[in-house]
C-alpha cells in the first residue's frame, strides 16, 4: 500500500512521517529543493529542518506520480485546493483533507470544494491540535478524522493510527472543518494580545469569547456542538492561541508589537492560513447573520484599517450583555 501526500510543507511532511508507519509514502511538493533533500538526505530541510524522515518517505515534483496511490492526504493551502485537485485529474481514491480554511469567492468549506472537483472521490477531513514538528518527532497527539461513511472513516483511521498519533472518529465533517478554519483567525487575535503585552487574563477571555464566535458560526452552518467542543474545535483553538509555534499566533504577535501585517506576510515562507481565511470568514458570517466581533477586529488589523489600541478599545466597549 502506498499513501500519497499532496503538499510538502511542514504539516504535509509530518503526516508523511506518520503514514510511513504503515507502508510506502509518496509526497508531492512544488519545491525541487525540498524534494531533493527528502530523497537524498531524508530530511525536509526547507520546511521541517532537523527532523530525520523515514526512508519509506519519497518525494516528487510530478503530481501525476501520486495517481497510483491507495489514498491521498491533501495538505495544500486552502486557497489552492481547487486548482491542485483539478490538476490531479479525476480519481475515486479516498481524499483526506488536511487544509484548514474557507475558499474565497465561493465561501465553501474544503470538503465542498473537493466534492465540486472530485465528485467520484470519498472525502474525509483530518483536523485537531497538532504542531507539525511535534508530530514528526513522535510526540503524543490526537486528532479528529471526520467522514460521513463510518466504515471508511474507521479504515482510514486504522491506516494512520500510531502509538503516538490517535485519530478519533466523527461523522460531522462540517464541524471538524469549521473549527479548524475559525481557530486560525482567533489565533491571530491572541497573538496580538501577546505582542501588546496585555496579559494572560486577556488571552483567556479572548479564547473563551472566540470559542463563542466559533460555536455561533458553526451551529449556523450545521455543525454539531460536541464537535466544536472537541479536538478539532476547542482543542485546536487552545493550542494555536498559546504558542509562537503557531504561524497565525506569530503573525498576530508581530502585529501587536507594531509591525505591519503586509510586511509580516511578505516575510514568510510558510502560510499563515488565518490571514487569508479572516476576510472570507467575515463575509460568510455576515451572510449567515452571525455576529463575530473578534473576527471583525482581526480583519481590520490585517487590512490596516485600525490601530491595535482602537480595536481593543472597541471590543472592550461593546454593550454589556449576558454571556450566553
Amino acid at each position: 500500500m502506498t499513501i500519497g501526500v499532496i503538499g510538502g510543507g511542514a504539516w504535509g511532511t509530518a503526516l508523511a512521517q506518520v503514514a510511513a508507519g504503515s507502508g510506502d509514502v509518496l509526497l508531492w511538493a512544488r519545491e525541487a529543493e525540498a524534494v531533493a533533500a527528502i530523497n537524498e538526505a531524508h530530511e525536509n530541510s526547507l520546511f521541517l529542518p532537523g527532523v530525520p524522515l523515514s526512508p519509506a518517505v519519497r518525494a516528487t515534483t510530478a503530481l501525476a506520480g501520486l495517481r497510483e496511490c491507495d489514498m491521498l492526504l491533501v495538505v495544500t493551502p486552502a486557497q489552492h485546493l481547487r486548482a491542485i485537485l483539478a490538476d490531479f485529474g479525476e480519481t475515486r481514491m479516498p481524499l483526506i483533507l488536511c487544509a484548514k480554511g474557507i475558499e474565497a469567492g465561493s465561501l465553501k468549506l474544503m470538503s465542498e470544494v473537493a466534492a465540486d472537483v472530485q465528485p467520484l472521490a470519498s472525502i474525509a477531513v483530518l483536523s485537531g491540535p497538532t504542531f507539525a514538528h511535534e508530530v514528526a518527532a513522535g510526540l503524543p497527539a490526537a486528532v479528529t478524522l471526520a467522514c460521513e461513511n463510518e466504515s471508511l472513516a474507521r479504515s482510514l483511521a486504522e491506516r494512520l493510527a500510531r502509538p503516538f498519533f490517535r485519530p478519533y472518529l466523527s461523522s460531522d465533517v462540517i464541524g471538524a472543518e469549521i473549527g479548524g478554519a475559525v481557530k486560525n483567525v482567533l489565533a491571530i487575535a491572541c497573538g496580538v494580545v501577546e505582542g501588546r503585552g496585555l496579559g494572560q487574563n486577556a488571552r483567556a477571555a479572548l479564547i473563551s469569547r472566540g470559542f463563542a464566535e466559533m460555536t455561533r458560526f458553526g451551529l449556523a452552518k450545521g455543525a454539531r456542538p460536541e464537535t466544536l467542543a472537541g479536538l478539532s474545535g476547542l482543542g485546536d483553538l487552545v493550542l494555536t492561541c498559546s504558542s509562537t509555534s503557531s504561524r497565525n499566533f506569530s503573525l498576530g504577535k508581530g502585529i501587536g508589537e507594531g509591525r505591519a501585517a503586509a510586511d509580516l506576510l511578505a516575510d514568510r515562507r510558510s502560510v499563515a492560513e488565518g490571514a487569508f481565511t479572516a476576510p472570507v470568514l467575515q463575509q460568510a458570517a455576515r451572510e449567515a447573520g452571525v455576529d463575530m466581533p473578534v473576527v471583525d477586529a482581526v480583519c481590520a488589523l490585517l487590512e490596516g484599517e485600525a490601530k491595535v489600541e482602537d480595536v481593543i478599545g472597541g471590543l472592550l466597549s461593546r454593550p454589556i450583555r449576558a454571556e450566553h
